[in-house]
């Protein structure tokens, strides 16, 4: 098993939609296991795998509490929303943020299996909110895309500052330490 890098909000990799996969065969199931390892490791519940930059349309998910019940969807599609719903979704590709986002309350969709069986399903709640989020990745949408214009700016600019506060404390730490004999005050 591997570990794979989840990309981050603003790559624009994330938004690169997930092909069909035409078979189902021991790669996708190498996958699978790869993206289940990654997103226990991360401390998520949902992975896609256009969120580890491979452009296909599977989708890892656990909500389990001792993570040992694992849901892997090939090529999901939702066919039914009904409700509606506001909760507080998080993301790994858009770490530390939590924002209030509006969603189907339950859904009817179908996937198919490691096994090559397609299933029909209902869900609703938390597991139905994170196919919904998934299914986003899978074509290219992030849950901020949901948020007004103003609070993605905001995420964007901060996510800036980060970026050039992380790199200013990478280049002072790269100052080599200097234990020669002028390196004392005199």
């Amino acid at each position: 098993m591997a570990i794979l890098k989840v990309l981050h909000f603003p790559d624009e990799r994330l938004r690169l939609k997930g092909v069909t996969i035409e078979e189902i065969d021991s790669e996708i199931a190498s996958l699978a296991e790869n993206m289940l390892e990654t997103m226990y490791l991360e401390g998520g519940i949902g992975l896609a795998a256009t969120q580890v930059n491979i452009q296909k349309r599977i989708v890892v998910i656990d909500l389990s509490e001792n993570k040992d019940d694992p849901l892997i969807l090939i090529n999901p599609k939702i066919s039914k929303l009904e409700g509606k719903e506001i909760t507080q979704e998080g993301c790994l590709s858009v770490p530390e943020y939590f924002d209030n986002v509006e969603r189907a309350k339950n859904i009817e969709y179908n996937y198919e299996t490691l096994n090559k069986k397609t299933i029909v399903a209902k869900a609703e709640g938390l597991l139905a909110i994170c196919i919904q989020h998934e299914i986003d990745h899978l074509d290219g949408k992030l849950f901020i895309d949901y948020l007004s214009p103003l609070k993605r700016n905001r995420l964007r600019k901060k996510i800036n500052k980060q970026k050039i506060d992380l790199a200013r404390s990478d280049n002072f730490k790269s100052i080599p330490e200097r234990n020669g004999p002028f390196n004392k005050i005199l």
